[in-house]
């Protein structure tokens, strides 16, 4: 049996998330289920692909993943299933994948197409998290074939994500991504996108918003409580930060935030 991932904008009040583990070990009672977070930002497709992204590379080989945040759920657009580093993501084509596809090879991609796997044969128009990913993805946990979901692809939907810039007086531009939950403003400037003159230079100064945070350091205690800093965070982005406190709150930024590291 493999493990079996959710990651959802579900919140846990509601009976949403149970419903989908019931019909997950109704049809394969051994798999193992892990929650990655059921507090994506409600329909925020930007946020689950940065958080799929970030989780898919730690698990073990055979995962599936099912990510259900779907505000087109009913509509004409398609279930996929898409295979990365041999882990499997079942998910809406509603770009959920694009930074997985922007950073880690395709090796198959089909769509969810066989109503025989389906928990039911009319589907909920409003919940196909419980009705045909979870189905589909306890089939596959249970020993079921992935050519058996449906047909091969070569299309899916991608988000426009924002890349850096770099601008002619070689300044780096980039923008907010992500904010997690301590309030730390994440950027799409990566550790190889400034490279060693931008981070080891202490007169490289980092701009949110036009704000100066100063220089690009080594830790959250290089700061005073409460100060503002920049540094490359665990998945070797840029980030902004506060000590012991919320960046996010304190500078009033969000996704899209400009940022100039110069």
């Amino acid at each position: 049996m493999a493990i079996v991932t959710l990651t959802t904008d579900f919140g846990q009040r509601d009976h949403y998330v149970a419903a989908m583990k019931g019909v997950i070990l109704q049809i394969a009672p051994k798999t193992t289920i892990v929650d990655v977070t059921h507090h994506i930002d409600p329909h925020n497709v930007l946020m689950a692909a940065f958080i799929i992204r970030q989780t898919l590379p730690y698990f073990p080989r055979g995962t599936i993943h099912v990510v259900v945040v779907d505000p087109g759920v009913g509509t004409s657009r398609r279930i996929i299933a898409a295979q990365y580093l041999r882990q499997l993501v079942i998910c809406p084509d509603n770009g959920v994948l694009s930074f997985l596809q922007r950073d880690v090879p395709l090796e198959t991609l089909r769509e969810v197409a066989n109503r025989g796997l389906f928990a039911t044969s009319e589907p909920s128009s409003t919940f196909h998290g419980r009705d045909v990913m979870a189905p589909v993805a306890a089939h596959l946990s249970g020993g079921k074939r992935l050519t058996e979901i449906g047909p091969a692809t070569d299309k899916m939907e991608m988000l426009d994500l924002p890349l850096p810039e770099r601008r002619p007086d070689r300044s780096m531009r980039g923008e907010i991504v992500y904010v997690d939950g301590f309030g730390n403003l994440v950027t799409n400037l990566t550790r190889d996108d400034l490279g060693p003159t931008f981070i080891a230079r202490p007169h490289a100064r980092v701009l949110i918003d036009g704000k100066d945070v100063g220089p690009v350091r080594q830790a959250y205690g290089q700061v005073e409580p409460n100060d503002i800093l920049a540094l490359i965070g665990s998945i070797g982005n840029l980030e902004i930060a506060v000590n012991q406190g919320s960046a996010a709150k304190t500078l009033g930024a969000g996704i899209g935030t400009p940022v100039v590291v110069e």
